[in-house]
């Protein structure tokens, strides 16, 4: 267990701390404050140290990014997610660089399958014509997935790593999935691009009409529609963004628990190890299952803001 000298609390709070960059600000202050310097109530760090003047910094507690408030980068869950964004962007592009007309062969032939999997998933639910729909899918499919199978690795290792080169008040969370911020900004594009093609699909009059006139087609329901629509329409997001937050937050929750049971005696760590390889092979279902969710849910948006039928 990381940081042996750690309550199980502080061990849980350090893992589901995300490595945070932002500003720190002094407070106003009354003249008569003892701790007042011409006007400013100096903020004291979690290490001590003591900011007189805005600082961008990292967090060194909860508390400090807390205080950085809503302009603060969570850089842990940017970071990976950029990484492995790009893993996949090179690996699938070496592979169609490799790509012939004979018969594939090992990773060739697994993205190809991957390819044809994610293609027939797309013709069987969206009955458009958009070529940016399925490239779309693809790559939100194996994006998710590589961000969620960080889940399968050992909870002490890289945060471990990253105190042993930044010191104790280094925080690591390496799942962007279990990162709000990530998810929410993901399910965001995608309702982004369900607003573009219902307004490019159906024109805005249409949209409106969409909006204003279901469920109920009269003119004095439109109030009632517009209420149900709209929390029809904002809700696709936020249960996107949710449903993949919530289920890899509690699958990392559950590592992280299992964690601690290893410092708690050998019939315990014994245990906790049965149990950990338990929860990792039931979580690789949950970890492509939910990047299937988010892509095909994403899909059937689309599809549905692509639907130009006149009710």
């Amino acid at each position: 267990m990381a940081g042996e000298n750690q309550t199980p609390q502080e061990y849980i709070q350090h893992h589901l701390q995300n490595m945070t960059y932002g500003l720190l600000e002094p407070g106003a202050c009354e003249e008569t404050s003892v701790s007042c310097v011409d006007g400013v109530e100096p903020y004291v760090r979690a290490d001590g140290t003591v900011i007189t003047e805005p600082t961008w910094t990292m967090a060194h507690s909860a508390q400090e990014a807390k205080d950085m408030g809503f302009n603060a980068i969570h850089v842990d869950s940017m970071a990976w997610s950029w990484v492995l964004g790009l893993l996949f962007i090179f690996a699938f592009r070496s592979v169609a660089k490799k790509a012939t007309t004979g018969v594939p062969t090992g990773f060739v032939n697994f993205v190809e399958m991957c390819v044809e999997f994610i293609d027939s998933t797309v013709k069987d639910t969206f009955h458009y014509r958009n070529p940016w729909i399925a490239p779309m899918a693809l790559t939100v499919f194996f994006w998710i997935l590589l961000m969620n199978t960080m889940d399968l690795v050992p909870v002490d290792w890289l945060p471990g790593l990253a105190m042993a080169i930044g010191g104790e008040h280094t925080f690591f969370k390496v799942v962007p999935t279990t990162d709000p911020n990530v998810t929410l900004g993901m399910a965001l594009a995608v309702f982004a691009m369900v607003i573009y093609y219902s307004i490019k699909e159906k024109g805005i009059l249409g949209f409106a009409k969409e909006l204003g006139l279901h469920p109920f087609n009269h003119i004095l329901m439109i109030p009632v529609n517009l209420v149900l629509e709209l929390v029809n329409l904002i809700a696709k997001p936020i249960s996107l963004g949710l449903r993949l937050f919530g289920n890899l937050y509690a699958g990392e929750m559950i590592f992280i628990l299992i964690a601690i049971m290893f410092g708690a005696g050998l019939f315990m760590g014994i245990f906790a190890g049965v149990l950990q390889w338990a929860w990792a092979v039931f979580h690789i279902l949950v970890i492509v299952l939910q990047a299937f969710v988010f892509t095909v849910l994403a899909v059937v948006y689309l599809a549905m803001a692509h639907d130009n039928e006149e009710h």
